[in-house]
């Protein structure tokens, strides 16, 4: 059950962290910068770094990251109630496997083509 609720939540903010990254500017989207206007040779732009567009984009990064570590882990450490047994080999039962008749080896010497 936790599982699938991890995994609405992971793709919920991963539709947003897209969405989120889409709606933002880039370094030299606007027009004043492109012409050398304002502080557009800062490293960060204009805007600064700490910009409400950029913290929510890292907090919904975040978010996304750790549903994607949740997710792997209760991938792989996964227990069925129904079934003890983890390996597919140790699932297999002798009846499930055909019987190949033997062959016999012994051969009449007029078998042999001359």
């Amino acid at each position: 059950m936790s599982f699938q609720i991890i995994l609405i939540i992971h793709v919920l903010l991963a539709l947003s962290l897209v969405a989120l990254i889409l709606m933002q500017h880039g370094k030299g989207a606007d027009a004043g910068a492109a012409f050398g206007a304002g502080a557009s040779g800062s490293v960060f732009g204009a805007r600064g770094a700490n910009s409400f567009m950029y913290k929510l984009t890292a907090s919904v990064a975040i978010g996304f990251f750790i549903t994607s570590l949740s997710l792997a882990y209760l991938a792989t450490n996964e227990v069925n109630a129904d079934n003890e047994e983890t390996s597919i080999m140790e699932q297999v039962t002798p009846s499930d496997i055909p019987m190949i008749s033997p062959v016999s080896i012994e051969s009449d010497i007029s078998d042999i083509p001359e």
